[in-house]
């Protein structure tokens, strides 16, 4: 089979995400108790509605401000925000050099806000330029994986067919909804399980 597009997720495949590090770092930049941070983040849903597209970048950082109580302002700024998504973010390194060998193209499908877009660089310097305008996230469509319609949201805005994708997810519930969308999906957590996965395909 021929393979046109690797797509990508972002935490548990090229990251290991650790929310309480993230919660903590915000915490301490902003000196307000983790716990406020996280009834501001998620007990309240704001972090589910910027995923979603429910609130631009703007708008969802200007709220998390007023739900924070903060003194530097109405609004935390993308710099804040992005530093504690670095801190919490702990880059695969064995897969991105398997990622760095590959001669084809790559893209990104996220399950996150729009603020992940201008993140994505600075948490994953060695895949950039490569991945510069190829990052989607759940915010873009108003959909979640594993909802078939996001995958084939996304290969529309890059004119690829669905058959000539692989996709791959730490989560077997997203790999199970990009193949009811008519991808190729593996599930991959680390280097050896995607190099088993590009070796399958005859990728590498």
């Amino acid at each position: 089979m021929r393979i046109d597009l690797l797509l990508l997720d972002v935490d548990g495949v090229l990251v290991q995400y650790q929310r309480a590090q993230r919660v903590l770092h915000l915490a301490r930049a902003l000196d307000v108790a983790p716990e406020t941070v996280q009834a501001a983040l998620y007990d309240s849903g704001l972090e589910a509605a910027h995923d979603n597209g429910t609130l631009d970048g703007p708008a969802y950082l200007a709220r998390l401000g007023t739900l924070l109580g903060t003194l530097l302002g109405s609004t935390v700024d993308v710099a804040t925000w992005t530093a504690a998504r670095q801190a919490a973010s702990h880059p695969q390194h064995a897969v991105l050099q398997r990622l760095q060998a590959l001669q084809l193209p790559l893209a990104v499908l996220t399950n996150n806000g729009a603020l992940m877009v201008q993140a994505l660089p600075s948490l994953l310097p060695e895949l950039f330029p490569a991945l510069q305008g190829r990052v989607f996230c759940s915010a873009d469509f108003g959909l979640r994986k594993p909802a078939p319609a996001v995958f084939l949201r996304t290969l529309e805005a890059l004119d690829v067919a669905p058959a000539r994708t692989l996709f791959v997810d730490d989560l077997f519930a997203n790999v199970r909804g990009a193949r009811a969308a008519g991808l190729h999906a593996e599930t991959v957590r680390d280097g050896r399980g995607l190099g088993k996965v590009l070796k399958r395909y005859q990728i590498a």
